[in-house]
């Protein structure tokens, strides 16, 4: 059942709004800035890599040596994303559906997963909270209490007062340790000047859902969310299309370090290297004070889902490191993306992108599926959503 809670009135988040937050993000801006990607990250290949498992899969898909790939559904058809839960349960976002559903762990690849939740607007982004399962919907965030042990499947919504915007409105959802809930609102158009402040951000509830705030701005379409073990959060950002005289290759496409009160340069200013620059459509933009990106992606690969690996089954070079699936470009000759990528850090920061599994954009641009979410599994596997209906997993063996 849904409840509406009255909220305090819309405004900056609280450190922003003041001198200190200001000083704050100007200084950390300084210090991005010395690190960020001097151009956006090429995708390395991965040496050595081997298609493994292919006999299985409805297609090639491609993994470095040492891992193997395999199909566990083919019977999720708009996958979105991923969580997995305490139990081993991999849950899967419907979003065009409006539903959210289980794959239990041996059940057969053709087995109809089980209904965890129906009835939700454009449900996408997914997190566990200990066993309370978060679901980014297009109003809000809807909650599923004690996941594990629940027979009812009882959703209820923690907060419905976002805005209804029409574009880049799948939204990504991540939980902080104090259960601060972390969504974000896409932009309404591809470079625009938004009525409604609440677009293009990042907003910040309360664990109850209370007091709504912005948390961060300038963000086009933050379309993947997630926490580090340090307790930083990060996006994944869709960057704008058409930009004159390059759309082939600018902007690259982001990940940001998410800090209090950061502006991150949209619709203003776009990124590139190691500074954000002014859009065409606002020649003269004063960008000194935008945020630079962490790294950056190659143009219009499209991040979606992404987390980091928590697990002990892939080798030590993995700890830490970020999981990205990029959905694919729909306007860019030739196609890019279509892949998931590992982002290495080194003391705290991203420092390289490298290829980890390939194989849904054929040579001849072919595309056979796109991939969208990423899950650690409970014994350190990673789980890969197809929205053509697939959700395949990765191991690594000795």
């Amino acid at each position: 059942m849904k409840r509406s809670l009255s909220r305090q009135p819309w405004s900056l988040s609280r450190t922003a709004s003041g001198l200190t937050g200001a000083v704050a993000a100007t200084t950390l801006a300084f210090a991005l800035f010395a690190w960020a990607s001097t151009v956006f990250a090429q995708s390395q290949p991965e040496r050595g890599s081997a298609t493994e498992g292919a006999s299985s899969l409805p297609f090639p898909l491609t993994v470095p040596t040492g891992f193997q790939i395999s199909l566990v559904s083919n019977q999720v058809p708009g996958a979105r994303f991923l969580a997995v839960a305490p139990n081993g349960d991999v849950i899967v976002s419907l979003i065009r559906r409006g539903r959210v559903v289980a794959i239990h762990p041996g059940a057969p690849v053709d087995a109809p997963p089980a209904l965890v939740a129906d009835g939700l607007d454009l449900p996408n982004g997914l997190v566990f909270h200990g066993d309370d399962l978060y679901i980014g919907t297009w109003t809000g965030a809807a909650v599923v209490r004690d996941y594990s042990r629940t027979t009812s499947g009882a959703t209820t919504m923690l907060f419905d007062d976002m805005p209804r915007n029409r574009g880049h409105n799948a939204r990504a959802i991540a939980v902080a340790a104090d259960g601060s809930v972390f969504i974000s609102s896409g932009s309404d158009c591809n470079v625009c000047t938004e009525s409604d402040p609440r677009l293009a951000t990042i907003l910040r509830y309360n664990p109850d859902g209370s007091d709504g705030e912005i948390f961060a701005t300038g963000l086009r379409n933050a379309s993947g969310l997630a926490f580090d073990t340090a307790g930083r959060l990060w996006a994944v950002v869709n960057q704008r299309d058409n930009l004159i005289p390059d759309h082939t290759d600018l902007p690259p496409d982001e990940l940001d370090l998410i800090v209090e009160g950061g502006n991150y340069g949209w619709p203003n200013c776009y990124p590139i290297g190691r500074r954000r620059i002014a859009n065409p459509e606002y020649p003269g933009a004063d960008c000194s004070r935008a945020l630079p990106t962490a790294i950056g992606f190659q143009a219009h690969s499209a991040p979606l889902g992404m987390t980091f690996y928590t697990g002990n089954q892939f080798p030590p070079s993995y700890r830490g490191s970020l999981f990205v699936a990029f959905h694919g470009s729909w306007n860019r000759t030739p196609p890019t993306g279509y892949k998931v990528v590992s982002v290495t850090f080194g003391n705290g920061r991203p420092i390289e992108v490298r290829n980890f599994v390939t194989g849904w954009l054929t040579s001849s641009y072919q595309v056979r599926g796109r991939p969208v979410g990423v899950a650690v599994g409970t014994d350190g596997s990673l789980f890969i959503s197809d929205d053509r209906g697939y959700i395949f997993k990765v191991t690594y063996r000795e």
